[in-house]
């Protein structure tokens, strides 16, 4: 990403015209294509357009990024602290052996008798802790209380909010509302999908613009040039080449942070229903029951469903998991969801983790046979891709190595962002003008070759209607440099 847009100078003096802009701004396109592959007659038009949307993107839209950046950062992060920070509640010394699954849920259910277990997550190592997910009073809608039982002992280790299907602590919860939508409820989720909805239009707009300059050496495409004094050209070395190893990752996380927008995440799982890659649901019920009761989706909770109400036969939640191990549910991380009335125990598989282990089977509660399984190697292949997207955005996909990537990719953002600002200020046309930085003059789009244009109008269109906030908000930018000109206009009519 790019905020600076201008030649590579110091802050201009009130003698700087809008006519000498207008020129140093053509100089600069001249000479950073001269040494393109482009033609140049469509780079020489188009750069000056992508400069100018550039330009306003970045300085407007750039606080939400940052926003999103550090929070970003603090979740990636929050993952192997919830480790450490919960470590009493999560781990145990490992012992000989485990008491049966059935003690353990009514160990937890003696310690909150007001509550009703809705999942059980087994312990999924030798030194690790039971979860048993219950629904109980005072606990927040959407959310579940998670009491941690020693497999060994029985005892309580302690207990804590959960939420969702990854079962997220207070730290990384809070982390989590926070970069989705500052805890402001639905209305904050807005800013989160306006930064997804820009940074791929700032990212590949930047990388454009980097990939068009002359440079003396190669090296300084992907490396930053430290032989240059310091001050806005050194800045612009660090910020291009920073944004050149980040740009794919950049367009990624607005892909996959797109999937869980309101607006432009309708869209697109309305897409991808058309291409028949839903997300497949496995049927719960059982008996008489009706078809389709309960299941869920990617993003469907623990527990949905499943109130733990079921009457009648039972096998026990002991034989209900020797049912699943036997139907090839056998990964070590598993979750348990509890019967309520005409469904059965739905077993999962929760490792995200390369290579994904998140089969389900659900199993009949008077008989213990598995009455209807779901394989992922079954998903459609668009299903699969978006499970991915969305565990590699949460840092699940490759574990560690995932969550730093995460976290090196935020820096970059953090460090394109603050540098971007850097330059605009630096490059300020005069030291007491309230806004800094010399977009490009208006007018650009009209030096683009009809033939050029009329596709890249066509896609802005596409674009703004498949991702509403993106088209809204140029729709505003556009009002806004239209109301900036009419006003310069204005003053340079008017004398003195």
């Amino acid at each position: 990403m790019s905020i600076d847009t201008s030649a590579d100078s110091g802050p201009a003096n009130d003698a700087d015209t809008r006519a000498g802009i207008r020129t140093e701004t053509e100089q600069e396109t001249a000479r950073e294509t001269a040494g393109s592959t482009r033609p140049p007659g469509v780079w020489t038009a188009l750069r000056p357009l992508v400069l100018r949307i550039h330009f306003y993107a970045g300085l407007l839209v750039g606080p939400l990024l940052l926003i999103a950046a550090v929070s970003g950062l603090l979740y990636a992060l929050s993952i192997p602290a919830e480790k450490f920070v919960y470590r009493e509640e999560l781990t145990v010394s490992a012992g000989e052996r485990a008491l049966p699954l059935s003690a353990q849920v009514d160990a937890a259910r003696a310690a909150h008798p007001d509550g009703t277990v809705t999942a059980v997550w087994p312990a999924a190592s030798d030194d690790a802790t039971t979860r048993v997910l219950m629904s109980a009073p005072g606990v927040e809608e959407g959310k579940s209380l998670a009491v941690f039982v020693d497999p060994y002992t029985a005892e309580i280790r302690g207990e804590l909010p959960s939420f969702g299907s990854s079962g997220a602590l207070p730290l990384r919860t809070w982390l989590d509302e926070l970069h989705r939508d500052l805890h402001l409820g639905e209305s904050g989720r807005l800013y989160s999908e306006l930064a997804a909805s820009w940074l791929w239009i700032v990212a590949l707009g930047g990388l454009l613009l980097w990939l068009g300059r002359r440079r003396a050496a190669k090296r300084a495409l992907v490396l930053p040039d430290r032989s240059l004094p310091k001050g806005r050209r050194r800045t612009l070395s660090w910020h291009g080449s920073v944004g050149l190893w980040a740009v794919i990752g950049l367009v990624l996380l607005s892909a996959t942070g797109l999937t869980w927008s309101k607006y432009a995440g309708e869209n697109i799982g309305t897409v991808q229903d058309r291409l028949g890659g839903a997300t497949p649901v496995l049927s719960v019920t059982v008996g008489d029951a009706p078809a389709g009761a309960g299941g869920g989706g990617d993003h469907a909770e623990h527990g949905a469903g499943h109130g733990g109400t079921h009457e009648g036969a039972d096998i026990g939640i002991d034989r209900a998991l020797v049912a699943a191990r036997g139907a090839g549910i056998d990964s070590g991380m598993i979750a348990i969801s509890l019967p309520a009335e005409g469904t059965g125990y739905v077993v999962k598989e929760r490792d995200s983790t390369v290579p994904v282990e998140l089969d389900a089977v659900t199993v009949d509660p008077a008989n213990g046979k598995v009455v209807d399984e779901l394989r992922f190697s079954d998903f459609p292949v668009l299903a699969q891709l978006t499970r991915f997207g969305i565990d590699a955005h949460m840092g699940l996909l490759l574990g560690l190595p995932n969550q730093l990537a995460l976290a090196a990719l935020t820096l970059g953002l953090i460090v394109l962002i603050v540098s971007g600002y850097r330059m605009w200020w630096l490059r300020r046309p005069t030291r007491g003008r309230a806004l800094g930085g010399r977009p490009v003059p208006r007018g650009a789009w009209r030096r683009v070759p009809v033939t050029a244009l009329l596709p890249l109008a066509a896609a802005a269109a596409f674009a703004g209607w498949f991702v509403p906030l993106l088209g809204w908000s140029l729709l505003a930018f556009l009002v806004l440099d239209l109301a900036l000109g009419a006003v310069a206009r204005f003053r340079a009519r008017v004398p003195g």
